[in-house]
């Protein structure tokens, strides 16, 4: 069995582990990282993702961890906004460090270049935001993706409250259309390949609880 809860400020390490290994050669991402390839690029890509958390996520309590039930290994990771959520400028500068050592400035150019491109088109209707999930490669096959995104759309149905996400593989899109999410349309002006920006309408008939 399969349990998600939200991560613990001890989780963080060991959850940017598991979304450096899903992402590591992911296309969309590689130009926003940079550099060789290597021993170094998941390190760079783990930091990457460790800033990301405790820029915001972490400290809303919407970055879910899966694990089977009775065992502490994480072997997947969601990290969620919830509708509304910015991050603040004081949690972005304390994190530019982490940033920096991923690539540099040249990578910290590329990750704000993406950023921008991310935030351009993204709906402004309140909602909730798939930012990254992953999954080790030890537990794929296992439903760890499918109850990551069960739970925390559970939350979304019960608010009434739509969501968003962003894919960059046909293999991921077709997961998140038996969720209910649906193609809009791909997302230009990235540093590399286009990822899909996808839909997730309210439940029919519910408003949304949060403004």
């Amino acid at each position: 069995m399969i349990v998600v809860t939200p991560a613990a400020p001890a989780d963080l390490p060991a959850a940017a582990a598991v979304l450096a290994e899903a992402f590591e050669h992911d296309p969309a991402l590689a130009p926003v990282v940079g550099g060789p390839e290597g021993p170094t690029r998941r390190e760079r890509v783990r930091r990457m993702f460790t800033g990301l958390m405790r820029s915001g996520p972490a400290q809303a309590g919407t970055v879910d961890v899966a694990r089977r039930a009775g065992d502490a290994q994480i072997l997947g990771v969601a990290v969620w906004e919830e509708p509304g959520a910015t991050t603040g400028l004081l949690a972005q500068l304390a994190q530019l460090p982490t940033f920096w050592r991923v690539d540099g400035l040249a990578g910290l150019l590329r990750q704000i270049a993406a950023k921008r491109a991310l935030e351009d088109h993204r709906p402004r209707q309140p909602h909730w935001y798939l930012q990254e999930i992953g999954v080790s490669a030890d537990a794929r096959g296992l439903g760890v993706g499918t109850a990551l995104l069960a739970a925390r759309l559970a939350t979304a149905d019960a608010e009434g409250a739509p969501a968003y996400l962003e894919s960059s593989t046909p293999r991921n899109r077709r997961l998140y259309g038996r969720h209910g999410f649906l193609e809009v349309a791909p997302v230009r002006g990235m540093p590399g390949a286009a990822p899909m920006a996808m839909w997730r309408p309210a439940p029919s008939g519910r408003v949304a609880s949060r403004a």
